[in-house]
């Protein structure tokens, strides 16, 4: 059974700093038996980022394009990424953006300017949202009980920063932010095209050996920790040389990870 205590001692074994912004894609369920189960979880990481540094969860809600109404309410409108996603983004303190397919939830110092201004971009991941300013603030990607990082949104937005060739649909959707007061505000929003977050993978080997991806434990989690800026940095110049390395054409046509 793992404590507040052993479970802030495995923060500190991976070299978390209390004055860090780390965003944390999560299975609960990797964890293991915790006291309190989830609410532990997510007081031991608020704790541990709430006086100098941010905490951040996707909060993701891009099951919106399948709705007939194509409304996002920060408030209501729950993220589709996991249990602790849901359950931070409703405490108190913590800030939702107000992106309605790619929103993140954060905590902590600068949690409101972090948050700011997403919902005026028409791609999920833009250069100036919340995704890129983590390249900015040179964060830390935290993955517990992921299995791999093919997860990362943010090689999504790595993607946008060039952007790669084919990477949006082709014409955009009209989605809408509902305000407090109820009314809607419209937002033609870029859709993700093709599914390169299944080659995402595929550059790990890449971002071991340069430093810039390490490996850990929280409870009973096995954990990958990214460098941001050091993955970007990589990966662009990966793109740069191959930008379609992440699709399932130029994959199928390679026939191997030249990578390896």
């Amino acid at each position: 059974m793992h404590s507040y205590s052993s479970l802030k001692q495995d923060l500190i074994q991976l070299g978390l700093l209390p004055s860090d912004t780390v965003l944390v894609h999560s299975s609960m369920k990797s964890i293991g038996e915790v006291e309190n189960g989830a609410e532990t979880v997510l007081d031991v990481l608020m704790d541990h980022f709430e006086k100098t540094g941010l905490l951040v969860f996707p909060t993701l809600s891009y099951d919106i394009y399948g709705k007939k109404e194509k409304i996002f309410s920060p408030e209501k409108t729950p993220s589709v990424v996991g249990l602790l996603t849901e359950m931070f983004r409703k405490r108190d303190g913590v800030i939702r953006s107000l992106h309605p397919t790619h929103s993140v939830a954060a905590y902590g110092k600068d949690a409101v300017k972090f948050c700011s201004g997403h919902e005026n971009f028409s791609t999920p991941c833009a250069r100036k949202s919340p995704w890129g300013k983590l390249y900015d603030r040179n964060a830390r990607i935290l993955f517990i009980g992921t299995k791999s990082i093919s997860c990362s949104t943010f090689f999504h937005a790595v993607e946008e920063f060039l952007p790669v060739p084919g990477m949006f649909e082709k014409d955009p959707y009209d989605l809408f932010l509902e305000k407090p007061d109820g009314s809607l505000f419209r937002i033609p929003s870029f859709r993700h095209h093709g599914h390169h977050n299944k080659y995402y993978s595929l550059a790990a080997p890449l971002l071991r050996e340069n430093g810039a991806l390490q490996e850990g434990k929280f409870g009973d989690a096995a954990c990958f920790l990214l460098d941001a800026r050091k993955s970007a940095d990589l990966i662009l110049a990966l793109l740069k040389k191959t930008p379609l390395f992440f699709t399932e054409e130029y994959q199928e046509k390679a026939g191997k990870n030249f990578l390896s």
